[in-house]
């Protein structure tokens, strides 16, 4: 499996307000690693930046400055190198409805990463393996999902599917931005009991991007915080958590409600969610 470096990442952006031109500093000088079977959770508020990383990592964005390394080696920029590239770090986006097409089938958005990226090629496997991915999602029996469309499913069956799919080529690493913050509160447990549980069988790297300082202590290894496009803290879990260093990291852990009933909730919640395939 394979480590993944990010090193002084930066991203500007040129914006016009009115009449001017200005360059936004989105990232500043981002490092961290991604190691198999280890996640690091980037937390932070809207506008911190901490999407524009994961698109950075999955070759959405084009850095500025700074490098990503996939196992010492700097992430490709054109040809071939690209798409081996791709095929070792996949994401799953924060709205499962938007990233899947409504015109296809659940089965074609399976089958075509896996035809694309060589790990099945006759029909046969093809189906296979769709299956296969479907299962290991907890969506049984997957031959029933197949010709369903997205509006067929519920919003975290949409979600195990967008995952599925992150799982096509076999990936290394697995960048999940937001992946149930659009998903019902009763049902986002199970999402990310499946994505810890996908983890630890597949020995993936993970990059865990949220705003939510609960799930990140419970899902993670490491918290890095962010703020206004800079890392402003970054540890362990429970330092950063109780013990924050940064003004903001104290307001973010201050602003969540009676945080250890919330945690007592969550930790219930995680053991009962382990038990459970159903997420309706």
């Amino acid at each position: 499996m394979a480590t993944l470096e990010v090193k002084n990442l930066c991203k500007d952006f040129h914006v016009r307000e009115g009449g001017n031109r200005r360059i936004l500093n989105a990232v500043q000088d981002v490092s961290f690693e991604l190691v198999p079977g280890g996640t690091v959770a980037l937390v932070g508020q809207s506008g911190s930046g901490k999407s524009t990383v994961a698109r950075m990592i999955a070759h959405l964005e084009r850095p500025t400055s700074g490098q990503v390394l996939l196992d010492g080696a700097p992430a490709p920029t054109r040809g071939r190198g690209v798409h081996k590239y791709r095929s070792q770090v996949q994401m799953v986006f924060q709205d499962p409805f938007a990233s899947l097409n409504p015109f296809h089938s659940v089965g074609h958005h399976l089958e075509r990463p896996l035809r694309l990226h060589g790990v099945a090629t006759s029909k046969a496997d093809v189906h296979a393996h769709v299956i296969e991915l479907l299962e290991r999602v907890q969506l049984s029996p997957g031959r029933d999902f197949l010709a369903r469309r997205p509006h067929e499913l519920s919003g975290g069956q949409r979600q195990r599917v967008a995952i599925a799919r992150a799982l096509a080529p076999q990936p290394s690493v697995l960048i999940a931005d937001e992946p149930v913050s659009m998903l019902d509160v009763s049902i986002r447990l199970g999402v990310l009991n499946l994505l810890a549980r996908l983890q630890r069988e597949e020995d993936l790297a993970v990059l865990y991007i949220t705003h939510d300082l609960a799930t990140a202590r419970h899902f993670s290894d490491r918290i890095m915080v962010m703020y206004q496009g800079e890392v402003v803290e970054d540890g362990a879990p429970d330092d950063v958590i109780l013990r924050p260093q940064a003004d903001f990291t104290k307001r973010l852990a201050a602003a969540a409600p009676e945080p250890a009933r919330n945690e007592r909730m969550i930790a219930a919640a995680s053991r009962y969610a382990k038990d459970t395939t159903n997420d309706r």
